[in-house]
């Protein structure tokens, strides 16, 4: 299943938070991490981007790593290869970020990597694996299709029950 262990609530949660940082931006304006920071920032959302191969993005200032933004972020999501995501994980842990959404569109690719998820939940980090955060948002377009095939195949994450 795609969003396997993936929880509404943490996702709810997470988007409820505005500041944040975005690991991976890309310097192409083209590429489709710039067009979610651009609907993150449309949607009243403090992105800080982060790529330590670029000082500004997007007419905005540009950090090396999360640890370098002052004051901290409340979460990071992360666009990175599954190949940078651990290194990247250690980073936000560091920096004192309890929340981090490792982006994944789909089925395949994406920051998801088991070592990173597996850091995150035995150093008390909420994670959210996978999916991709237009799915989430109210108003998003053709998303909404994405996540009703997501629902239909029933790989869309659920609603924790309270206790």
């Amino acid at each position: 299943m795609a969003n396997a262990g993936i929880s509404l609530n943490t996702i709810e949660n997470l988007l409820a938070l505005k500041r944040m940082a975005i690991v991976g931006l890309s310097r192409d304006a083209k590429d489709f991490s710039v067009m979610l920071f651009n609907e993150l920032c449309r949607r009243g959302y403090d992105v800080m981007p982060v790529n330590p191969n670029a000082t500004e993005i997007m007419g905005r200032q540009c950090f090396p790593s999360v640890r370098a933004i002052q004051p901290p972020v409340d979460w990071a999501l992360l666009m990175t290869s599954p190949i940078t995501t651990e290194a990247v994980v250690h980073d936000c842990a560091e920096a004192g970020v309890r929340k981090i959404w490792l982006y994944r569109a789909g089925s395949t690719g994406g920051a998801v990597s088991a070592d990173a998820v597996e850091f995150c939940r035995t150093h008390g980090i909420e994670v959210v694996p996978g999916a991709c955060p237009y799915m989430f948002f109210p108003k998003n377009g053709f998303h909404k299709v994405h996540g009703w095939i997501e629902k239909i195949a029933g790989w869309y994450p659920k609603r924790e029950k309270a206790a």
